[in-house]
């Protein structure tokens, strides 16, 4: 196996075909993957790629210091190195590392404006200060965020093939439920994937070997990479809040309610002190958030509380990898994880919502008579979606779906270790399908 084919790599095939096309800044994490995909894509379809570090070579930090002229960027660039080739229509400039050499994003403008050369910035969430490259760059680039590997991509670097995956939404989208065999070798595969997570190095690891030898050891290092990039980027933010956070989203998972309170960090801890850590970790592509909502109605942004929230890791592998040595077996065998089994079906689900777009909310009523762990939208109604580890009973589904209060909501979804079905209320769909939800309800 060379590589893992990834969905950007579609993304950057039809964004070389614009010809209106921007530059572009692929942003996410540390090690999902993004240097390697844009290397990939530039060596098939340019005949001169101009690839420049800020990290590994500083040497270049300087090119914009003159100005941002696409010339006297590049004069600056052949000046360091004169062997390389400047081909107008045929050549990509690859700005690697941007978030150690902000000026790079204001000379975007000028390359478009210019228009010989094509430009694609990659750099990591957790450096970047994009609101400093918004002013730098407005209107002058275009953004992908890309993710550690979705179920999709997973399902591809296993071997499965498009028509395969197409089969699973046909039966989702015509309400068919899946044969015995579909069924059990989709979840055999869902289970490795909660197990490993999405991160390219632990998959690549697994699909290679054939087995999880190492994938843990992998999983411990880049934990331990979060928190050594946490120190060197955290800015002016106390490098020390962020930690005490990062290393506590376990424990609040572990929790019934798996709410966030800065009071359980340390003793004494209070909100004012922590203002800013976990929009920083969000930002940094580390953890993705999940805000209560005042109301369930529409519309979802703006009707929520910005002080209860969730917190959950953007890759399950590296949550569970974060618990204890055995969790990772105990998952493997199917064993009782008690209170944090629904936490990761829960932390699995928001981080396939997000990663095909979707802002995460969840709901609870101050009695705790009704509570739902996410909602998504379709273009007329909100959709409360149950993520449940069982087939349990669903009171808080019913009850949003069946009373008038919340108008909003015509149909619920139901996310269990349960084949396909619809009862005339609230579809059902195995965890392993939740990766096809928006196509679903955009086509359904």
């Amino acid at each position: 196996m060379e590589r893992l084919s990834r969905k950007i790599d579609s993304f950057l095939l039809d964004w070389k075909c614009n010809g209106e096309k921007l530059p572009l800044i692929v942003k996410g994490a540390r090690q999902i993957g993004k240097t390697e995909a844009i290397k990939t894509f530039a060596d098939k379809n340019y005949q001169s790629v101009i690839e420049i570090n800020f990290v590994l070579q500083k040497q270049y930090k300087d090119i914009f210091d003159e100005g941002f002229e696409v010339d006297t960027i590049v004069k600056n660039i052949s000046l360091k190195n004169p062997n390389i080739e400047f081909i107008p229509g045929e050549t990509l400039i690859f700005f690697d590392e941007i978030q150690d050499c902000i000026n790079c994003a204001t000379s975007l403008k000028s390359f478009k404006l210019d228009g010989r050369y094509d430009v694609i910035c990659s750099g990591s969430l957790m450096g970047i200060n994009y609101n400093e490259i918004e002013s730098n760059s407005v209107g002058y680039k275009e953004d992908y965020e890309m993710y550690s590997l979705d179920f999709e991509e997973y399902l591809w670097a296993k071997g499965y093939k498009a028509e395969q995956i197409e089969d699973l939404f046909q039966k989702m989208l015509s309400i068919t439920p899946l044969s015995q065999v579909e069924y059990d070798v989709m979840l055999d595969n869902f289970r490795e994937y909660m197990v490993l997570g999405g991160m390219p190095a632990v998959v690549f690891s697994f699909v290679t070997n054939k087995n999880y030898s190492g994938t843990l050891k992998l999983q411990k290092q880049l934990l331990l990479d979060y928190e050594e990039d946490i120190t060197k980027y955290a800015g002016g933010l106390d490098k020390g809040k962020i930690l005490d956070v990062y290393r506590k989203i376990p424990v609040f998972l572990g929790k019934d309610n798996k709410k966030f309170q800065i009071s359980k960090i340390k003793d004494g801890a209070r909100n004012r002190n922590y203002i800013g850590v976990v929009d920083w970790l969000n930002n940094a592509g580390i953890i993705n958030v999940c805000h209560c909502m005042t109301m369930p109605e529409l519309p979802l942004k703006g009707n929520y509380n910005p002080d209860n929230f969730k917190i959950y890791f953007r890759d399950t592998g590296l949550l569970i990898a974060s618990i204890d040595e055995e969790a990772q077996e105990d998952l493997r065998n199917n064993k009782n994880f008690n209170i944090y089994k629904g936490a990761i079906y829960e932390n699995m689900v928001g981080d396939m919502l997000t990663k095909q777009g979707y802002e995460l909310y969840f709901y609870k009523n101050q009695k705790g008579t009704i509570e739902m762990d996410f909602f998504v939208r379709d273009k007329n109604s909100l959709i409360p979606v149950e993520v449940k580890v069982n087939d349990a009973s669903t009171p808080s589904l019913n009850a949003l779906i069946e009373r008038d209060t919340y108008q909003d909501i015509k149909y619920g979804i139901k996310l269990a270790n349960k084949n396909i079905g619809f009862n005339g209320k609230f579809y059902t769909f195995p965890y392993f399908m939740t990766f096809l939800l928006k196509r679903f309800l955009k086509e359904k």
